[in-house]
């Protein structure tokens, strides 16, 4: 079974229950502290990381890019932007596995995410 980490700065519970939704039971969703989080992603603890803070890549990737690096980590929104769906599939297919967001747009972003991860 697959394993997803809820990292970030802000609404991690908002964001780990719109993700648990989403997954059904195809993965556990587990929140961590931002280091915790970003460790199990480099050690392969976990599959897949979201993380939400006010711009989408500040805190909510930092600790993400800085274990995991850069080339595994994607911004999919910020304010006024959203990556369209296609280019969010295109990140996954690039091989990103950890995804920054802005609380406000989860509601879009993330069931784009979890449908092409889990299809």
């Amino acid at each position: 079974m697959k394993k997803i980490v809820i990292g970030g700065q802000i609404e991690k519970q908002m964001i780990a229950d719109m993700v648990t939704e989403l997954v059904g039971d195809k993965a556990t969703v587990v929140i961590k502290g931002d280091i915790d989080a970003a460790m199990a992603i480099k050690s392969g603890e976990a599959d897949y990381y979201f993380g939400a803070c006010n711009t989408g890549g500040g805190g909510a990737l930092a600790l993400a890019i800085a274990l995991a690096g850069a080339d595994k980590c994607c911004t999919v929104s910020m304010p006024g932007n959203i990556k369209s769906k296609e280019e969010i599939i295109s990140e996954i297919n690039l091989g990103k596995i950890a995804f920054g967001l802005i609380p406000n747009d989860a509601d879009v972003v993330l069931p784009i995410i979890i449908n092409e991860l889990f299809k």
